[in-house]
């Protein structure tokens, strides 16, 4: 019995990835000039984000224009699931990471600061209790509620992700009305987040006395919440680009993984956040 094997589509030898080092070199080194008061700094870094968005927007293309040409089968749409799917795995310890830092400091680290020998030897009528600055804090500072801002976001996030099924539902009607609109409202939900954790971060640094610097607390609560803030918006660029894509009449019911790899971010990025609401903010 005659087998018949898909082709497995190999692209052209590329440029892209060329000027994607030089870039982030550029945004590596361009940064800790600019740290460091170095005059060049902050112009090697703006070369190096041009160079990072030349290069995306020019190697994505090609991508799209080849997907859209019908290049693609199976086996290249199979290696595209397992990228992301490993992608999102390597996400999942990123953030694994801070939630571990997290707990050993509140579990391990400050009830041993505030029992038994040290103390008694190092930090005298240090209490350990959280949220905590540490033994040596300095500046006073109130910590963030879960009630208020928080809580309307996390509303917004949940909300974000029944809004981006309700576009995948239209798109598997070939609804594509319902699947721009859902689209739409799933992108202006996730601008909203972003525009009420600056709100948020500024009442904390203006009226809270919550910095980076206060201690533990302040370090774990921004590098935390100011992540998870990165990947909302990184997830919500990528839906925009869905966006447009989808008013080009680009994605059909049996061919839209795009769409699909967007929308499995921006619901990781949903669950994040409902960790970091119970464990950052409520606990």
């Amino acid at each position: 019995m005659s087998q018949t094997f898909e082709k497995y589509f190999v692209p052209e030898p590329s440029t892209f990835p060329i000027f994607g080092s030089f870039a982030l070199l550029g945004i590596g080194s361009g940064s800790v000039m600019w740290l460091n008061h170095v005059g060049a700094g902050p112009l090697v870094f703006f070369i190096g984000l041009a160079l990072l968005f030349y290069m995306m927007f020019g190697w994505f293309g090609q991508v799209v224009r080849e997907s859209e040409g019908g290049q693609y089968g199976k086996n290249v749409d199979r290696s595209f699931r397992w990228s992301m799917s490993w992608f999102i795995f390597s996400e999942v310890m990123f953030f694994a990471a801070f939630f571990g830092v997290l707990f050993y400091v509140r579990v391990i680290a400050l009830p041993s600061l505030s029992g038994g020998d040290n103390a008694s030897v190092l930090w005298q009528g240090f209490d350990g209790v959280w949220p905590s600055a540490g033994p040596k804090a300095e500046e006073a500072f109130s910590p963030m509620a879960a009630w208020g801002i928080p809580a309307i976001n996390t509303l917004i996030l949940l909300t974000s992700g029944a809004t981006l099924t309700w576009a995948h539902w239209g798109l598997m009607k070939d609804n594509r009305s319902q699947l721009k609109l859902g689209l739409l409202l799933t992108v202006l939900l996730g601008a909203m987040f972003m525009a009420l954790q600056v709100y948020e971060y500024m009442h904390a640094y203006s009226e809270m006395n919550l910095k980076m610097t206060s201690g533990i607390y302040g370090s774990t609560f921004y590098m935390l919440t100011g992540f998870h803030g990165l990947h909302v918006t990184i997830g919500a660029i990528m839906l925009t680009v869905m966006l447009f894509r989808s008013m080009a009449g680009h994605f059909t019911k049996d061919h839209h993984f795009a769409f699909e790899a967007a929308a499995w971010y921006w619901h990781f990025v949903d669950v994040v956040w409902l960790f970091l609401f119970v464990v950052v903010y409520w606990l």
